[in-house]
């Protein structure tokens, strides 16, 4: 077939964007220093869990299309798999970069309680242009970001994973794959350099390694991997092992283990949002795959939210905290906590879907529309057509 689609995944990116609304709500109540959840061992971790659930889902379709693609035509088209990558993520991301740096300081209801503008004062050229040119995660490591752009750290992590990924695939050997890595583990040790040595001003002068951990400590190629191992799993039909993983006792009880491990707070040192990692990969094999999954997200509500996820997550934090604002704007600071969280979550959630769907059919689609032109199968399907019409 020409086309790939897996039933479910819609709602599992809506999982992953609300784990992570969940956690920026309460995670701005704090910075407004209004009595919050965020202590919470579940709430703290869901955002992280909630960007690896997307990390994982990732990972899986990105290397089933290109394994596709070059099952159906014999090779990977790199060129063309980068420009839909480009149509798919810069625009919402330019969009939100140019918003949290030159709009919202200016714009009261959209600045937190921890003085947004000063901090744009210092290092503004420096961190701007590690955004600009689709780093964010080191401008997030050595400069600190708008608070409203943080999240934009995650896009930095995929859009790096895409650059190496195709070449890796393309034609698998462990040599390549060493290869692969030590050229971009040595183009990213030169753009620290640089900053490190002629720029300057970075948070953690003069602490190389820390730096050195707190990009590694974002840089979750293994749990990109993970997705991408079960992909090849349902790709290449390893049905001795899927028959064992899609068994509904199974399901029943790998899900009960992942209850139990978020519930209790069960931690693996260094490893921890690998392991759980494992747990979504699972999740995401069998609602995809699985014709006897337990769980089903194909719902169209559930499905539309997954669609618009992508502006979800963007949106969310400028949209919470211009709620509080709103809050305390018509109702004062006087609201109870459970009047105020009751007024604050649908209020968020609202703005932000809004938001989101508003971004969606009028600002996204015209360029996701543009991705047809640059996929292999379309151009071959083209040519032929055109062949085919010639007298």
């Amino acid at each position: 077939s020409n086309t790939v689609y897996f039933p479910n995944l819609n709602g599992v990116r809506f999982i992953a964007a609300f784990s992570v609304l969940i956690h920026h709500i309460e995670q701005v109540k704090e910075v407004f220093k209004i009595p919050h959840f965020y202590d919470n061992h579940l709430i703290k971790s869901m955002g992280k869990l909630g960007v690896d659930l997307f990390f994982v889902l990732s990972g899986f379709l990105i290397t089933y299309l290109l394994l596709h693609e070059k099952g159906r035509y014999g090779s990977i088209n790199t060129r063309d798999f980068y420009i839909r990558r480009i149509l798919r993520i810069w625009p919402l991301y330019f969009l939100i970069v140019f918003l949290a740096f030159f709009i919202f300081p200016r714009i009261p209801f959209f600045v937190a309680p921890n003085n947004e503008i000063s901090f744009m004062v210092n290092n503004f050229y420096s961190r701007l242009s590690l955004f600009l040119v689709v780093l964010p995660n080191l401008g997030f490591i050595l400069y600190g970001s708008p608070y409203l752009a943080a999240q934009t750290w995650s896009i930095g992590v995929e859009e790096q994973f895409y650059y190496l990924w195709p070449w890796i695939i393309q034609r698998f050997t462990w040599k390549r794959l060493l290869i692969t890595f030590t050229v971009f583990a040595l183009g990213t040790f030169g753009v620290f350099y640089i900053y490190y040595q002629w720029v300057g001003n970075t948070f953690h002068a003069n602490n190389v390694p820390e730096i050195i951990r707190f990009f590694f400590s974002q840089f979750r190629i293994l749990t990109l991997m993970t997705g991408g191992a079960c992909a090849a799993l349902v790709y290449y039909r390893k049905e001795k092992v899927l028959n064992v993983l899609f068994r509904k006792d199974v399901q029943v009880a790998v899900y009960a283990l992942l209850f139990l491990c978020l519930g209790t707070g069960f931690h693996v040192n260094h490893l921890n949002l690998e392991f759980y990692g494992l747990f979504f990969g699972y999740f995401i094999l069998n609602v995809s795959s699985n014709p006897n999954t337990i769980i089903n997200l194909e719902y169209k509500w559930i499905s539309y939210l997954g669609k618009i996820s992508y502006g979800l997550y963007i949106y969310q934090t400028a949209y919470i905290v211009a709620s509080i604002h709103l809050i305390h704007w018509a109702f004062g600071h006087q609201l109870s906590i459970l009047t105020f969280n009751l007024i604050l979550y649908p209020l968020a959630t609202l703005l932000t879907v809004g938001v989101s769907a508003l971004s969606f059919h009028y600002f996204e689609k015209p360029f996701l529309k543009l991705k047809e032109r640059f996929s292999q199968h379309s151009t071959v399907e083209h040519l032929a057509k055109k062949r085919n019409s010639k007298p």
